[in-house]
Protein backbone atom coordinates (compact mmCIF):
# COMPACT_ATOMS: atom_id res chain seq x y z
CA UNK A 1 0.00 0.00 0.00
CA UNK A 2 1.07 3.71 -0.97
CA UNK A 3 -0.51 6.65 0.52
CA UNK A 4 -0.37 8.23 -2.78
CA UNK A 5 -2.50 5.52 -4.33
CA UNK A 6 -6.30 6.46 -5.48
CA UNK A 7 -8.80 4.92 -3.73
CA UNK A 8 -9.48 2.08 -6.04
CA UNK A 9 -5.96 1.14 -5.72
CA UNK A 10 -5.77 1.24 -2.20
CA UNK A 11 -9.06 -0.85 -1.96
CA UNK A 12 -7.63 -3.04 -4.55
CA UNK A 13 -11.30 -2.20 -6.60
CA UNK A 14 -11.74 -1.50 -10.38
CA UNK A 15 -11.96 2.20 -11.09
CA UNK A 16 -15.09 1.40 -11.95
CA UNK A 17 -19.00 3.83 -10.96
CA UNK A 18 -20.72 0.37 -10.24
CA UNK A 19 -19.21 -1.08 -6.80
CA UNK A 20 -20.36 -3.88 -4.43
CA UNK A 21 -21.22 -2.19 -1.08
CA UNK A 22 -20.51 -5.73 0.23
CA UNK A 23 -16.94 -5.64 -1.28
CA UNK A 24 -16.08 -2.18 -0.32
CA UNK A 25 -17.64 -2.72 3.13
CA UNK A 26 -15.06 -5.78 3.61
CA UNK A 27 -12.40 -4.18 2.23
CA UNK A 28 -12.82 -1.53 4.47
CA UNK A 29 -12.43 -3.82 7.59
CA UNK A 30 -9.74 -5.83 6.17
CA UNK A 31 -7.81 -2.46 5.65
CA UNK A 32 -8.28 -0.80 9.22
CA UNK A 33 -7.34 -4.17 11.13
CA UNK A 34 -3.82 -3.85 8.99
CA UNK A 35 -3.99 -0.05 9.52
CA UNK A 36 -5.30 -0.16 13.27
CA UNK A 37 -2.64 2.30 15.53
CA UNK A 38 -3.10 -0.19 18.39
CA UNK A 39 -1.15 -2.84 16.22
CA UNK A 40 2.05 -0.72 16.58
CA UNK A 41 1.84 0.52 20.27
CA UNK A 42 4.96 -1.64 20.56
CA UNK A 43 6.71 0.25 17.64
CA UNK A 44 6.79 3.60 19.32
CA UNK A 45 5.05 6.80 18.55
CA UNK A 46 6.06 6.97 14.89
CA UNK A 47 4.71 3.73 13.88
CA UNK A 48 1.26 4.74 15.73
CA UNK A 49 1.77 8.20 13.96
CA UNK A 50 2.01 6.69 10.99
CA UNK A 51 -0.82 3.76 11.47
CA UNK A 52 -3.13 6.68 12.24
CA UNK A 53 -2.14 8.61 9.32
CA UNK A 54 -2.89 5.52 7.52
CA UNK A 55 -6.20 4.91 9.21
CA UNK A 56 -7.45 8.51 8.47
CA UNK A 57 -6.65 7.66 4.56
CA UNK A 58 -8.91 4.51 4.76
CA UNK A 59 -11.90 6.32 6.55
CA UNK A 60 -11.55 9.41 3.76
CA UNK A 61 -11.20 6.93 0.89
CA UNK A 62 -14.32 4.77 2.10
CA UNK A 63 -16.39 7.54 2.27
CA UNK A 64 -15.61 8.93 -0.80
CA UNK A 65 -15.87 5.58 -2.58
CA UNK A 66 -18.82 4.89 -0.31
CA UNK A 67 -20.97 7.54 -1.69
CA UNK A 68 -22.40 7.60 -5.42
CA UNK A 69 -21.79 11.60 -6.35
CA UNK A 70 -18.69 11.47 -4.51
CA UNK A 71 -17.36 8.41 -6.15
CA UNK A 72 -18.92 9.66 -9.54
CA UNK A 73 -17.13 13.01 -9.04
CA UNK A 74 -13.86 11.29 -7.73
CA UNK A 75 -14.11 9.10 -11.49
CA UNK A 76 -14.10 12.59 -13.27
CA UNK A 77 -11.32 13.80 -11.40
CA UNK A 78 -9.26 10.71 -11.90
CA UNK A 79 -9.82 11.16 -15.44
CA UNK A 80 -8.86 14.69 -15.68
CA UNK A 81 -12.49 16.14 -15.82
CA UNK A 82 -13.17 18.89 -12.62
CA UNK A 83 -16.54 18.54 -12.29
CA UNK A 84 -16.36 22.17 -11.23
CA UNK A 85 -19.27 22.28 -8.97
CA UNK A 86 -18.49 25.95 -7.41
CA UNK A 87 -18.11 27.04 -11.11
CA UNK A 88 -20.45 25.88 -13.50
CA UNK A 89 -24.02 25.93 -12.53
CA UNK A 90 -25.52 25.96 -16.06
CA UNK A 91 -27.60 23.54 -16.63
CA UNK A 92 -30.61 22.46 -19.39
CA UNK A 93 -33.66 24.00 -19.43
CA UNK A 94 -35.92 21.07 -18.08
CA UNK A 95 -33.80 20.07 -15.84
CA UNK A 96 -34.31 23.75 -14.54
CA UNK A 97 -38.06 24.01 -15.15
CA UNK A 98 -38.22 21.00 -12.68
CA UNK A 99 -36.35 22.25 -10.72
CA UNK A 100 -38.65 25.58 -10.49
CA UNK A 101 -42.03 23.37 -10.35
CA UNK A 102 -40.19 21.32 -7.19
CA UNK A 103 -39.56 24.38 -5.08
CA UNK A 104 -42.79 25.94 -5.81
CA UNK A 105 -44.83 22.91 -4.75
CA UNK A 106 -42.66 22.35 -1.46
CA UNK A 107 -43.51 26.32 -0.95
CA UNK A 108 -46.52 25.11 -1.30
CA UNK A 109 -46.70 21.78 0.29
CA UNK A 110 -48.80 22.93 3.69
CA UNK A 111 -50.09 18.39 3.71
CA UNK A 112 -47.90 15.05 5.01
CA UNK A 113 -49.07 13.82 1.65
CA UNK A 114 -47.70 16.62 -0.52
CA UNK A 115 -44.67 16.42 0.71
CA UNK A 116 -44.42 12.70 0.44
CA UNK A 117 -45.45 13.09 -3.16
CA UNK A 118 -42.28 15.26 -3.70
CA UNK A 119 -40.59 12.91 -1.61
CA UNK A 120 -41.14 10.13 -3.90
CA UNK A 121 -40.23 12.38 -7.23
CA UNK A 122 -37.04 13.18 -6.10
CA UNK A 123 -36.17 9.68 -5.10
CA UNK A 124 -37.18 8.50 -8.51
CA UNK A 125 -34.92 11.30 -9.93
CA UNK A 126 -32.43 10.30 -8.04
CA UNK A 127 -32.41 7.11 -9.34
CA UNK A 128 -32.59 7.61 -12.68
CA UNK A 129 -29.72 9.62 -12.29
CA UNK A 130 -27.42 7.35 -10.49
CA UNK A 131 -28.62 4.96 -13.35
CA UNK A 132 -27.56 7.15 -15.95
CA UNK A 133 -24.31 8.13 -14.19
CA UNK A 134 -23.28 4.39 -14.01
CA UNK A 135 -23.96 4.08 -18.12
CA UNK A 136 -21.62 7.35 -18.56
CA UNK A 137 -19.19 6.61 -16.47
CA UNK A 138 -18.56 2.58 -17.13
CA UNK A 139 -20.74 2.36 -20.57
CA UNK A 140 -19.72 5.54 -22.86
CA UNK A 141 -16.85 6.81 -20.27
CA UNK A 142 -18.15 9.95 -21.09
CA UNK A 143 -16.49 12.03 -18.54
CA UNK A 144 -17.45 15.50 -19.29
CA UNK A 145 -21.10 14.36 -19.49
CA UNK A 146 -21.02 12.33 -16.40
CA UNK A 147 -19.37 15.52 -14.48
CA UNK A 148 -22.60 17.57 -15.70
CA UNK A 149 -24.75 14.66 -14.50
CA UNK A 150 -22.67 15.06 -11.06
CA UNK A 151 -23.89 19.18 -10.73
CA UNK A 152 -27.19 18.31 -11.53
CA UNK A 153 -27.52 14.89 -8.99
CA UNK A 154 -25.97 17.41 -6.18
CA UNK A 155 -28.74 20.04 -6.87
CA UNK A 156 -31.56 17.22 -6.94
CA UNK A 157 -29.63 15.95 -3.27
CA UNK A 158 -30.00 19.69 -1.85
CA UNK A 159 -33.26 19.59 -3.06
CA UNK A 160 -33.95 16.45 -1.10
CA UNK A 161 -32.95 17.68 1.84
CA UNK A 162 -35.16 20.66 1.96
CA UNK A 163 -37.78 18.20 1.31
CA UNK A 164 -36.67 15.93 4.45
CA UNK A 165 -36.78 19.27 6.31
CA UNK A 166 -40.13 19.91 5.25
CA UNK A 167 -41.11 16.67 6.15
CA UNK A 168 -39.73 17.53 9.33
CA UNK A 169 -41.43 20.45 10.79
CA UNK A 170 -44.75 18.82 9.57
CA UNK A 171 -43.93 15.92 12.12
CA UNK A 172 -43.62 13.45 9.71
Amino acid sequence: MRLDSDDFELFDLPRRFALDPAVLDARRRELQTQVHPDRFVAQGNAAQRVAMQWAVRVNEAYRRLKDPLQRAAYLCQLGGVDIEAENNTAMPSEFLAEQMQWREALDDAASSAQVHSLETQVAQRQEAGLIELGRLLDTQVDLPAAAAAVRALMFVDRFAHDVDERAQALGQ
